[in-house]
């Protein structure tokens, strides 16, 4: 059900330096950063070395869009297909969520990285996701 979850950070450096350490006791590296173009590098994912990260450390939300938006909680949860992360966020802007990133590829991730992003009537962020090509 719950395909990586992330929690926001005051400074990604030295979080990322704690993380490092913290998790490799726990046998688990860091296998992803993420760099995107005008933002610059603004995450860093957790998991077992060659395997998908499950855990993102990051800079908040409210920190790169507007005041209205607070926290850095946000919780994926896997699709099995294309068609149901289309699903999830119409289903979920059609109850009172509030849009962050319609369905589409975000090939920062990886090529066939299909995601749809939205806050909660709480401000949660939560997104569905499918890693299948098509």
């Amino acid at each position: 059900m719950i395909d990586h979850v992330s929690i926001g950070v005051s400074d990604l450096k030295k979080a990322r330096a704690f993380y490092d350490v913290v998790l490799l006791a726990l046998s688990y590296i860091r296998v992803h950063d993420v760099d995107i173009p005008g933002q610059g590098l603004v995450a860093h994912g957790y998991g077992e070395a060659g395997a998908q990260a499950r855990f993102w450390i990051g800079v908040p939300d409210h920190v790169n869009q507007d005041a209205n938006r607070t926290g850095g909680n946000h919780f994926a949860f896997q699709a099995k297909s294309r068609l149901e992360v289309d699903a999830f966020y119409q289903a979920a802007i059609n109850n009172g969520a509030k849009d962050n990133g319609a369905p589409g590829i975000r090939a920062h991730y990886h090529p066939n990285y299909y995601g749809a992003f939205v806050f909660d009537p709480d401000g949660n962020k939560i997104e569905a996701c499918c890693h299948l090509p098509e």
